[in-house]
C-alpha cells in the first residue's frame, strides 16, 4: 500500500514540473482559449483510466461465453492407405430354399467308361434237341428210347436211357408229334417219375392216326423229362417207319439262375 501511494506522489511531481516549464518558455496564441491552452500546456489528449495508471487489484475472471456455430466442411483429404483385413464374420443363419433354377445347356459327352465283364445272357446259354424212331415201339410203363437224333449239341438228351436231364435252370419247351397204328396209343410226360401231361389216340382201321402234345415246365438243374406208354401193351400204338415218324423235342426258352432253382 506505501508503495501505491509513493507512485501516486512521484507522478504528482512530475505533472507540477511540465505545467512550470510550459509557462516559462511558450506563449498563448491568439484567439486560443484558456482552456485550450490548458491542454497544451500539461494535459495531453488522449487520456487513459486510472486503471492504466494505477496499479490497481486485478478484476474476477468473466463467465465463459456461447459455444459458437459449427464451421463449414472443410475439403476432402486424399485418400487413406488399404487397411489391413478383418477377421471373419460369425455364420450367419441359413436363408429361405429358392425356386429351382432354369437348366444349364448340355454339357459335353463324358469319357467311355471301361467294359464291363460279360453277364448271363440268355443267348449264351443253350439247351434243346430233337429225336425221333426208327421202328414202333412195344415196351411200356418204360422211357421210350428214340434213337434217331435230329438235334442234340450240348448232349442233354440221352438216347440209353431216354431221358432229357436239365443242366441249365430255367423254363423249358416241350413237344411231341406220334403216328398211331395199328392199335391205340396212350402217351405219358414224365418230370422226376411224375406224370405231367397224358395224350390218348382211339385208333380206327385201314387208316394212320396222329398224335400230339406240348408243355411249358419251369426245371431246376438235375430234373429229368421223358415219354413213355401209359397202360398196357394194347396201348402201345407208337409207330414209325421209312415215311412215317414219331418225334419228341424240347429247348431252352429262357435260364432263371435265381437262388430257388440254383439250390
Amino acid at each position: 500500500m506505501k508503495l501505491l501511494w509513493r507512485l501516486l506522489l512521484l507522478v504528482l511531481m512530475s505533472t507540477k514540473q511540465s505545467v512550470a516549464q510550459t509557462e516559462d518558455g511558450s506563449e498563448l496564441a491568439e484567439g486560443e482559449s484558456a482552456e485550450a491552452s490548458v491542454v497544451k500546456l500539461g494535459v495531453p489528449d488522449t487520456r487513459q483510466s486510472c486503471a492504466m495508471w494505477m496499479g490497481g487489484v486485478p478484476g474476477t475472471p468473466g463467465h465463459s461465453g456461447l459455444p459458437g456455430r459449427d464451421g463449414r466442411d472443410g475439403l476432402a483429404g486424399p485418400k487413406g492407405d488399404k487397411g489391413d483385413q478383418g477377421q471373419p464374420g460369425e455364420k450367419g443363419e441359413h436363408g429361405e430354399k429358392a425356386e429351382p433354377g432354369l437348366p444349364g445347356p448340355r454339357g459335353f459327352p463324358g469319357t467311355p467308361g471301361v467294359q464291363g465283364s460279360p453277364g448271363n445272357s440268355p443267348a449264351s446259354h443253350h439247351s434243346a434237341f430233337s429225336v425221333g424212331l426208327t421202328s414202333p415201339v412195344s415196351a411200356t410203363n418204360v422211357p421210350i428210347r428214340f434213337n434217331k437224333v435230329f438235334l442234340n449239341e450240348q448232349r442233354h438228351y440221352d438216347g440209353i436211357s431216354g431221358k432229357f436231364r436239365c443242366v441249365l435252370p430255367g423254363v423249358y419247351f416241350f413237344t411231341y408229334h406220334f403216328t398211331i397204328y395199328p392199335r391205340d396209343a396212350k402217351v405219358g410226360l414224365y418230370r422226376n417219375d411224375r406224370p405231367v401231361l397224358f395224350t390218348y389216340d382211339q385208333y380206327k382201321e385201314r387208316d394212320l392216326d396222329q398224335a400230339s402234345g406240348s408243355v411249358l415246365l419251369k426245371l431246376q438243374a438235375g430234373d429229368e423229362v421223358w415219354l413213355q406208354v401209359y397202360g398196357e401193351e394194347e396201348f402201345s400204338g407208337i409207330y414209325s417207319d421209312n415215311t412215317n415218324d414219331s418225334t419228341f423235342t424240347g429247348f431252352l426258352l429262357y435260364p432263371d439262375f435265381t437262388e430257388e432253382n440254383s439250390t
